[in-house]
């Protein structure tokens, strides 16, 4: 079983046994923003999580002993997404992007923000127009150093 197998069953068992990521989390014990990416093959859990997870979804131990593994991270394919949600983070990055890089230079100066030392939070923003999506997101900033 392969970690891509590992997460086709978690997305099918959570679904069958209606789940939340949010309640996921709760077992895993950190955040439902980081907890959803370790469950979808981003992050590393301990044993203890894996086995907190395995138990919730009824999954073999084959899956809790991959869950463990240090994961190849990035899923996205190398091309455009066509996910119509992923793809608007894609035109997000192409529109804004060099926007973000400019004043993250400006701010910070020759550097990036970090996406190991990085904390996001989801949240539903109500709204009379329709209920936005609020994300905020909080990495390190690394600075680029001379040698």
């Amino acid at each position: 079983m392969n970690r891509e197998e590992v997460t086709d069953l978690i997305v099918t068992r959570k679904v069958k046994k209606k789940l939340t990521w949010a309640k996921l989390a709760e077992l895993v014990g950190h955040s439902k923003e980081w907890s959803t990416a370790a469950l979808l093959g981003q992050m590393t859990l301990t044993e203890a999580q894996a086995k907190a997870v395995g138990a919730a979804l009824d999954l073999p131990e084959e899956a809790v002993e991959q869950l463990q593994v240090v994961p190849y991270k990035g899923s996205l394919p190398t091309s455009v997404p066509t996910d119509p949600l992923i793809y608007r983070f894609y035109e997000l990055v192409n529109v804004y992007g060099t926007t973000f890089k400019a004043l993250i230079h400006e701010e910070f100066g020759d550097g990036i923000m970090s996406a190991i030392d990085f904390n996001m939070d989801l949240t539903r923003e109500p709204d009379p127009k329709g209920d936005r999506v609020k994300i905020v997101m909080s990495g390190k900033f690394l600075p680029y150093k001379t040698y």
